[in-house]
């Protein structure tokens, strides 16, 4: 997860004006047994490489879409800011999605993360020598490291899942016919592919070019590692599984407007009938409003429906 702070979106403006603790809602479901067997024993992942400990009403819909969706997996949000000596100041957004049983929060150390990986020298070089790292390119590291090292699935907060996602496994998404995304990634502890990703990572580490550390960087390393030049030529190859654009990403991010025009309800289920969740490019979309009647905001309602509520509330 990351948040670059372009400007002060009317989302966040309004996170100030809520209160710092909640009573949690009777709509949120109960505990559920937690020892139940499942693939994911890795968990959920979200990540937030920043200092900001508030979550913006997008990020809380893509947490409260995936709990609902998987009531016997733990997600796991790690935040940079919570690694600070002290008492933790309180805001909504942890307080709310703490009241789901399946959610927690822990504090996101990349020293003690990057320790053990491929991705250690190059974040301790980085360090040292005060490089510039922003957020994209640390959660293009965090990502990589996290899997590898316990497994389990990534999802970037600009996510709103529709489905349950423990029968994927060692999976990318199709962002086009030429990119490979990593907004969503699931993969097993220690597996081959990701540990290829973290040496490239560092090998052809540029700061300069955007996305070379994350779409374009699984890309090349994908067809390396199938031996092809377009991503066409293969879906699957040596156990790693490339799902369809429909999967995660059903509307291209040159028409990210689609989210907020308004669609007919009847029409959403054949839209989204392959998807597993919905991208909405937040580096595009951050700062609208959702619109009465739109895609965006029947998403919502269906999928996050208590954030959806408190979003009327206070937008």
């Amino acid at each position: 997860m990351y948040l670059k702070m372009v400007h002060i979106s009317e989302d966040e403006a309004m996170i100030h004006l809520l209160p710092k603790e909640v009573v949690c809602p009777k709509s949120i479901p109960r505990a559920s047994n937690m020892s139940h067997a499942t693939r994911l024993r890795g968990g959920i992942y979200f990540v937030e490489t920043s200092d900001r400990t508030s979550l913006t009403f997008q990020a809380m819909c893509a947490v409260e879409s995936t709990a609902r969706a998987h009531p016997d997996v733990k997600i796991k949000i790690l935040m940079k800011g919570l690694t600070g000596q002290g008492k933790q100041e309180k805001h909504f957004g942890i307080s709310f999605l703490s009241c789901f049983p399946n959610v927690e929060f822990l504090p996101l150390d990349f020293g003690k993360l990057f320790n053990n990986t491929p991705l250690n020298y190059w974040f301790s070089k980085a360090a040292s020598q005060r490089e510039l790292l922003d957020y994209p390119t640390l959660s293009d590291a965090c990502r990589l490291a996290i899997l590898w090292k316990t497994g389990g699935i990534y999802l970037d907060t600009d996510f709103i899942i529709l489905k349950n996602l423990e029968k994927l496994t060692n999976a990318i998404g199709m962002q086009s016919l030429y990119t490979l995304n990593g907004a969503f990634l699931t993969f097993q502890p220690q597996h081959k592919f990701i540990e290829l990703c973290m040496k490239d990572f560092v090998a052809k580490y540029s700061y300069w070019f955007y996305g070379h550390q994350g779409p374009q960087l699984l890309t090349r390393v994908f067809k390396k590692w199938c031996s092809i030049r377009r991503l066409r030529d293969k879906k699957s190859c040596r156990g790693v599984n490339v799902l369809p654009k429909e999967a995660f990403y059903p509307v291209d991010w040159q028409d990210w407007k689609k989210y907020f025009e308004v669609i007919d309800p009847t029409e959403m289920g054949m839209f989204f009938k392959d998807s597993y969740g919905v991208h909405l490019w937040n580096k595009k979309s951050q700062g609208q409003s959702p619109v009465t009647g739109s895609l965006l905001e029947q998403l919502q309602v269906k999928h996050c429906p208590t954030t959806s509520t408190i979003m009327k509330m206070y937008l």
